[in-house]
């Protein structure tokens, strides 16, 4: 019996498996993609609950066994101080109204910065911070950091940059359990922060790349840094 030419030649059963779980798997990515940005337009009107970040603390306190109280009260951006304002974006991304997600001279400063040692911050914009915290946490895989890079541009475009300073000085991690401007006041210094002077500010802002390390009573030298860039950018 004799095969027939014409006949299409038969995919390997292993090859056919491999490229159905690809597929599949990129489907998953698009679908999750997709759930990112719905997410994003969503708290562009509507404030978050919680977050990844948040969430995180939670199953390592559970984990651990250790005593765990969250302190998270979203504020409007018009009952935080604009001293307060003014200090995190100097102390975390004095370019954050000129660039549009990235600072890419930022991140060859920081990139230097490691290797010299002496690295006070990182590279990354208030916008990768506030994508970080919202969708993935502390995890720095490299699927991670592929899905902000494409998540970054849509949360710029959807939500503008007044939303974008909202959204991260609240749900941003202040210390043990504590997150957002309003319960960091309120817990280091028993004050609002809509009542927040620029020195307390500036000691706030200068715990934000540590915030489980670093207390605001002990960043006397690194907080006057920022006052001064403060007073350099006309704040």
């Amino acid at each position: 019996m004799t095969e027939n030419p014409e006949a299409p030649p038969k995919i390997p059963q292993r090859k056919a498996t491999l490229r159905s779980v690809v597929r599949w798997f990129l489907i998953g990515l698009v679908l999750l993609w997709s759930l990112g940005v719905l997410i994003l337009v969503t708290v562009r009107w509507i404030d978050p609950p919680t977050t990844a970040l948040h969430m995180e603390r939670r199953l390592q306190a559970w984990i651990h066994r250790t005593p765990y109280r969250e302190r998270y009260e979203f504020v409007p951006l018009s009952e935080i101080s604009p001293d307060f304002q003014h200090a995190v974006i100097a102390a975390e991304d004095a370019r954050f109204y000129q660039h549009h997600g990235f600072d890419w001279s930022a991140m060859e400063i920081a990139a230097e910065d490691d290797l010299q040692g002496g690295r006070m911050r990182g590279g990354s914009t208030l916008t990768q911070q506030l994508v970080k915290n919202l969708f993935f946490g502390t995890g720095g895989s490299v699927l991670r950091k592929g899905a902000e890079f494409t998540l970054v541009p849509v949360a710029e475009l959807v939500l503008g940059k007044r939303r974008i300073l909202e959204l991260y000085l609240n749900v941003v991690e202040w210390g043990p359990g504590v997150y957002g401007a309003e319960s960091a006041s309120r817990y280091y210094y028993r004050i609002s922060a809509r009542s927040m002077d620029r020195q307390a500010a500036a000691q706030l802002a200068a715990i934000l790349p540590l915030p489980l390390k670093r207390r605001p009573d002990h960043m006397i030298h690194y907080s006057g840094l920022i006052l001064e860039r403060m007073r350099q950018m006309g704040w």
